[in-house]
């Protein structure tokens, strides 16, 4: 009789005040040309974040950070696709695999239409799974019109 469960991992990160940052923009594995960054001690894929903790939430093997804390230098800069696929082979090795994920990024910008198909390949290549990418718009939300950041929530299902 095959087990399931659900995980359900939430990322936030705010954008750099550093406009000069030569620090791109990351999301989904993709490069963002000529946007803000986000701030943060990998290289702050937050939708790469969110679904790796999605995956040790529902396979009961703690946190991102538990396993790649921002207090070790050992993860500056870290491709935060590689960090999402050790997560995966850690869940993996307990014997679950990933039936489906689905990844929501809130933002006003950037678009991911574009890139939307190349996000859904690389995450789901280090997931060893299908994943799923969209975006929904905060329509203004924010002090006085103003974008602080990004934020993305992710869901899994995975079985064994």
């Amino acid at each position: 009789m095959s087990e399931q469960r659900i995980g359900l991992g939430v990322d936030v990160h705010r954008f750099s005040s550093d406009e000069s940052s030569s620090r791109p923009l990351v999301l989904g594995g993709v490069t963002f040309d000529g946007e803000r960054s986000l701030v943060g001690h990998s290289d702050a894929d937050l939708i790469a974040h969110a679904l790796s903790d999605a995956i040790l939430g529902a396979a009961g093997l703690g946190d991102l950070g538990s396993h790649f804390p921002d207090t070790d230098e050992e993860w500056r800069d870290a491709n935060s696709l590689e960090l999402l696929a050790s997560c995966a082979a850690r869940a993996k090795t307990d014997g679950w695999r990933l039936v489906n994920g689905d990844c929501t990024l809130v933002a006003e910008r950037p678009k991911l239409a574009p890139h939307r198909e190349e996000m859904i390949a690389l995450l789901s290549s280090a997931a060893g799974g299908p994943v799923h990418v969209k975006a929904s718009r905060p329509e203004g939300l924010g002090s006085l019109g103003r974008v602080e950041g990004l934020a993305c929530l992710a869901i899994v299902l995975l079985d064994r």
